[in-house]
């Protein structure tokens, strides 16, 4: 079984050749559908437009909210194609990882001119240990407007709770 790194980095260049394929300024939708096609292509499982409940005051609430890309059960990719990414988006992604317990999950904004400036790691409580596949290219170098907790160095991000 693969580990959530592993799947990162399949993920990571599938999200390259897409966008070399594709180009910027599509809609979030058809990279969505083309990134699910290719992970499964690779032999990865993918489910798309996952909705997962949440449980608010001890009553289970089924529309909580709905994961674009899950793959190998283990890793979220959120999807964006939009001028800018805003804090809130990275939050959302964290968020969606503490409500399912996973621990990495991938930003991926295929609006941009280099793809490798759309793509950023969310990190819920991954160890040390199971970091440790080489992800500090600075294509994974946390940008500007990312929030403060999370632009500790990779390996380091771990989730206040």
């Amino acid at each position: 079984m693969m580990t959530e790194n592993e799947i990162a980095t399949v993920v990571v260049d599938t999200s390259l050749k897409v966008h070399r394929a594709l180009g910027p300024g599509l809609l979030e939708s058809a990279y969505e559908v083309v990134m699910a096609r290719a992970l499964r292509k690779r032999g990865l499982h993918v489910e798309r437009q996952v909705m997962v409940p949440i449980v608010w005051d001890d009553e289970t609430i089924d529309e909580g909210f709905r994961a674009d890309l899950i793959v190998g059960e283990k890793l979220i990719i959120e999807l964006k194609s939009v001028a800018r990414l805003a804090k809130v988006h990275f939050r959302q992604l964290l968020t969606y990882l503490r409500l399912t317990d996973r621990k990495l999950g991938l930003l991926v904004n295929f609006n941009e001119v280099l793809i490798k400036d759309g793509i950023h790691r969310v990190v819920n409580g991954l160890e040390e240990s199971d970091s440790s596949s080489g992800f500090a290219s600075p294509l994974f170098a946390a940008p500007a407007n990312q929030p403060a907790s999370l632009r500790a160095p990779l390996t380091q991000r771990k989730t206040q709770r």
